[in-house]
């Protein structure tokens, strides 16, 4: 029997890549994706679609009612989405207050319903600079304090955390995975703006394989 895993899944590429490898390593996939109130929603369209196609189970966590607990953020609030790179102050304008601590523990309660052993969620090298809550250091504590929560200990595990997303790219197209099923540039409109934070790495990623974004932009890629 195989063993089962919770995977957080925005709907963005990281976490695509994410939901792939887990079943390519043979494990039973249970997609977790939470609306928060962010305004790039779009990325829970994209996650819903891919389990559906996958015959994957799928749970969206509604925590908008939480909203005012996650405020001061340009990913929920109305604060203008900074742009340029991730390294650059003003990204920590797009910082959710505690997102990932919260959206691990449900996680977790989550995995110990299901019987899965571990949660894997997406966080990268990439997001050192500016987000804490996906540091190495939260991701240790997150697992020792979830191998005692419960009767049933649940690894936390983020599997790319030593990876950049050109990394997690280049182990996407090994496994020949469509990126035009993720999204991930914070604004929620039709087209990517190619200017946030987000929509910078993505395309420095594709740049750096020699592939170009198979993602529609609404400036010149």
């Amino acid at each position: 029997m195989s063993q089962k895993v919770v995977v957080i899944y925005s709907g963005g590429m990281d976490s695509f890549t994410l939901l792939h490898r887990a079943r390519a390593a043979g494990y039973e996939v249970h997609a977790l994706s939470f609306n928060y109130g962010q305004r790039h929603v779009r990325e829970l369209e994209c996650a819903r679609t891919v389990c559906e196609e996958l015959g994957l189970p799928h749970k969206v966590v509604d925590m908008s009612p939480m909203g005012d607990l996650l405020s001061g953020s340009s990913l929920t609030d109305d604060i203008e989405v900074p742009e340029g790179h991730y390294e650059e102050a003003g990204m920590k304008s797009t910082v959710v207050p505690n997102r990932n601590m919260i959206l691990i523990s449900l996680a977790t309660g989550y995995a110990v319903s299901v019987g899965a052993q571990a949660v894997w969620f997406g966080a990268h090298g990439g997001d050192h600079a500016i987000y804490p809550d996906c540091r190495p250091e939260f991701v240790e504590k997150m697992d020792a304090v979830c191998r005692i929560a419960n009767y049933e200990p649940v690894r936390v595990e983020a599997p790319y955390m030593a990876l950049d997303k050109g990394e997690i790219l280049a182990e996407g197209l090994a496994m020949n995975l469509d990126y035009s099923q993720t999204w991930t540039c914070y604004n929620g409109r039709d087209a990517a703006c190619g200017r946030c934070g987000s929509c910078v790495e993505r395309l420095e990623a594709f740049a750096a394989r020699g592939q170009r974004d198979p993602l529609p932009y609404e400036v010149d890629v």
